[in-house]
């Protein structure tokens, strides 16, 4: 299945006078600046009239310019997006069964993926999806907004308890809350059958997911998820996903499903 990159998709939108008012091109306000008028991505991060750290912006996955583990020209996070556990000592620590499952979708081709009928990622492969995602963080309430498909998650953080029995959905239920300058968040309540990458990593429905969330910078955030789903891995395990500020650009609408041709002509095994 052919994929269009971002910036592929955004030199055909640009070409096209008629949507040229998609403020692609209009300046981030409130951008701190270097005395010679850049950009100036290393000044603190802004903070709420609560004296929180302000997550909110339009952020992109980036690699870490001290990882040695991403190649030369990998797309920003692309080898996480293909791999979540490339960066895992060891690899995935995978129950049997779900290491066949894992063999059974590459023997296939993956042509099963949820990407592949535009269904939704659910949190964790949403993170190192190449397309952006804007912050809104707002008192008991942090949004995110997806350029993908247009979809949106929702962490509140205005004290509620986890639900003792959710319906099952794609992205989960999340909580919040602040330990210091990291905001730590829990998910529970998964669909089972989930896919944490590309290649068929899986998530299921007794899934605990924690993700931190830091911006030590004004154009870093770095999250930290942890994985906790004792029914597809025989422990607990971590990575670190790493995401840059995107300035003078917003999100694009982005239907998976207008126009598709694809399906038709996917095989797979």
């Amino acid at each position: 299945m052919p994929v269009i990159t971002r910036t592929q998709l955004l030199a055909i939108i640009l070409a096209a006078p008629a949507l040229q008012a998609q403020w692609l091109n209009y300046p981030t306000a409130g951008v701190p600046r270097l005395p010679n008028g850049q950009p100036n991505l290393s000044a603190p991060a802004p903070r709420t009239p609560d004296g929180k750290p302000d997550l909110s912006g339009l952020w992109e996955p980036a690699t870490p310019a001290a990882s040695s583990t991403f190649l030369s020209g990998d797309p920003p996070g692309d080898r996480q997006f293909s791999g979540i556990g490339v960066n895992v000592p060891g690899g995935l620590p995978l129950q049997p069964w779900a290491a066949e499952l894992v063999e059974t979708r590459r023997a296939g081709e993956f042509k099963d993926a949820p990407d592949t009928y535009c269904l939704p990622l659910g949190l964790v492969q949403m993170h190192v999806h190449p397309y952006p995602r804007k912050l809104v963080q707002v008192p008991g309430l942090l949004v995110i907004l997806f350029e993908r498909d247009t979809t949106y998650r929702q962490i509140f953080t205005d004290g509620r308890p986890l639900p003792v029995d959710p319906q099952p959905g794609f992205n989960g239920y999340s909580t919040g809350k602040w330990e210091g300058d990291t905001l730590v968040v829990k998910s529970i309540g998964f669909k089972d059958g989930m896919w944490l990458d590309t290649k068929g990593s899986p998530l299921t429905s007794a899934a605990k997911v924690t993700e931190r969330f830091r911006r030590p910078s004004f154009g870093k955030l770095e999250i930290e998820i942890t994985i906790d789903d004792p029914k597809a891995y025989t422990k607990p395990w971590s990575i670190q996903v790493h995401q840059a500020l995107a300035l003078d650009t917003d999100l694009i609408e982005f239907v998976c499903l207008e126009n598709e041709k694809d399906l038709a002509h996917l095989v797979g095994k």
